[in-house]
């Protein structure tokens, strides 16, 4: 059996049961092969823009004996995948705005699949923006924690442009806002996940206690020094990180 990290189980744990499944960005082809030996998946197409890392994903499914039901394909993104081809598509281990730009260039396969499993490495508050502005659904939610860094991912799918995020913002809303203004729900959802915060994921506790201390210190630091208009805007900036911090840390008081 493929031993693959925490990380890369728990994307895995997203994908529906019985689903066919492209992997972009597949690198060694370990979650596919994963999925395969856990009976969870029938198929798979693994995909890469370089042919290097396609060349040791092959390897691998060949070691697993997986060739019969495991592809690869050099692919950008999902071009090389066609509308409706497969039913849930992985796009994990790669930045928020290159996630972005695959959603965008490959918009027909995307919105074709019946779930997108998302685990953007970094500007995940614009991932959740960019979903929710393009009609995608956020279904489900989860984060780890592993080797010091904080690792977001969520199960999505698209059900149309003008679609509103239901499970996001009926979870978000049950907290009493200070303003009760959709853009504050909306902004606090983007930023931690709504799902995550109706769910009181421990491990988002633990990524809201390490950014209030990290804010506060930057805070009070900034108090300190001369003022000026550079120093006023970045505490401006600061404090608008702590007031969602403080909402979002009120899901577990």
């Amino acid at each position: 059996m493929v031993k693959i990290s925490n990380r890369l189980t728990t994307a895995a744990a997203l994908v529906t049961q019985g689903y066919t499944l492209a992997d972009v960005g597949t690198d060694h082809g370990y979650i596919p092969i994963y999925l395969l030996q856990q009976e969870k998946i029938p198929s798979a197409i693994a995909m890469d823009i370089n042919e290097g890392p396609l060349e040791r994903a092959k390897e691998h499914i060949a070691l697993y004996g997986l060739q019969a039901y495991i592809q690869t394909r050099l692919s950008d993104g999902v071009a090389a995948l066609e509308p409706g081809e497969v039913e849930a598509v992985l796009i994990a281990g790669m930045g928020g705005g290159l996630v972005i730009h695959i959603l965008k260039d490959g918009e027909k396969v995307c919105q074709s699949a019946k779930e997108l499993i998302l685990q953007p490495q970094s500007e995940i508050e614009h991932v959740r923006e960019f979903l929710r502005e393009k009609g995608y659904t956020i279904l489900a939610e989860d984060m780890v924690y592993e080797d010091g860094k904080f690792y977001p991912m969520m199960k999505v799918q698209y059900q149309g442009e003008n679609v509103k995020m239901a499970l996001e913002k009926s979870s978000v809303a049950e907290l009493d806002l200070s303003t009760g203004e959709n853009v504050e729900v909306s902004k606090l959802s983007d930023l931690y996940g709504g799902l995550l915060l109706q769910n009181r994921h421990p491990v988002l506790k633990t990524f809201l206690e390490k950014e209030k201390l990290i804010y506060t210190d930057i805070k009070e630091n900034l108090e300190k020094q001369p003022a000026s208009e550079k120093i006023q805007a970045r505490l401006a900036e600061v404090e608008d990180i702590l007031h969602y911090n403080e909402l979002a840390l009120q899901f577990y008081v």
